[in-house]
């Protein structure tokens, strides 16, 4: 396990490549054991609506790695416009056009290639309209400022190593009176550099996760206004490694609603 003195000192580069590895892996690879569980079973668990998993493309639902399940508290409605950051396969952007009704449009962003190809496919495949996905990192998104009524994300912001900038893209292209609403792995403490800044860890979605009252303070400070926090219990890591830093550092899954005044 490659460790190094403080999160700056991270190879950028090997944190990059470890995550898209392993995003790739999810992708092209549902059927194996990752360090947290995936696909059909975990998202009813989480809470997820079996009507909207029957109603959207099944090889999405099997490449899905939430963490939770924001659904309710988003309330997406019929003819909004939905930005689905880290959109993965595309479960989380279908299940949002299914809301947004034939007026609405939703508009995934992910880094991975193998994701992004798998996700455009199936919305061709199926001939499901006014979905499309782009290649972009989320904390630089190329997209007009108060564009969006609705922005999601699932277990994907802890993956970013700036949280604060990607609050603030988050802020920019959400119109006035907007809203977030998302689902990540935050701590209770501080975690040490040996977990912080292992490339390993952050793909796994434990290295980068931020203490959670910093973690509010930025989506705050973003020029958001938190309204609803719940806990997600239901989400548990399954490999040696996560479950140990899970339980030692208060690792655990979140859901939160906020609203751009």
């Amino acid at each position: 396990m490659n460790t190094v003195k403080s999160l700056s000192e991270l190879d950028k580069n090997a944190l990059e490549s470890k995550v898209k590895a392993m995003y790739v892996a999810v992708a092209e690879n549902p059927e194996k054991e990752y360090h947290f569980e995936m696909g059909r079973k975990v998202a009813i668990k989480l809470g997820y609506d079996i009507d909207d998993l029957n109603n959207i493309p099944e090889p999405a639902v099997d490449s899905f790695a939430g963490v939770g399940c924001y659904f309710p508290m988003a309330g997406i409605r019929s003819g909004e416009k939905v930005l689905d950051l880290g959109s993965g396969s595309g479960m989380d952007a279908f299940i949002a056009k299914l809301k947004t009704g034939e007026k609405g449009e939703v508009v995934g962003i992910d880094m991975t290639t193998a994701q992004l190809g798998k996700a455009a496919q199936l919305a061709e495949e199926n001939q499901i309209e006014k979905v499309s996905f782009i290649k972009s990192y989320i904390e630089s998104l190329p997209l007009k400022e108060n564009t969006f009524d609705v922005v999601i994300s699932n277990g994907v912001i802890n993956l970013s190593p700036d949280k604060p900038k990607v609050f603030k893209e988050i802020t920019r292209v959400l119109k006035k009176g907007g809203r977030m609403a998302i689902s990540d792995i935050v701590t209770e403490r501080q975690m040490p550099a040996s977990i912080t800044c292992d490339a390993t860890l952050w793909a796994a979605c434990i290295g980068g996760a931020m203490q959670e009252d910093e973690y509010f303070a930025a989506i705050e400070n973003s020029g958001l206004k938190i309204t609803k926090i719940i806990q997600n219990p239901e989400y548990q890591f399954i490999s040696k490694s996560a479950i140990s830093a899970s339980k030692k550092y208060g690792v655990k899954s979140i859901s939160v609603l906020a609203e751009k005044a």
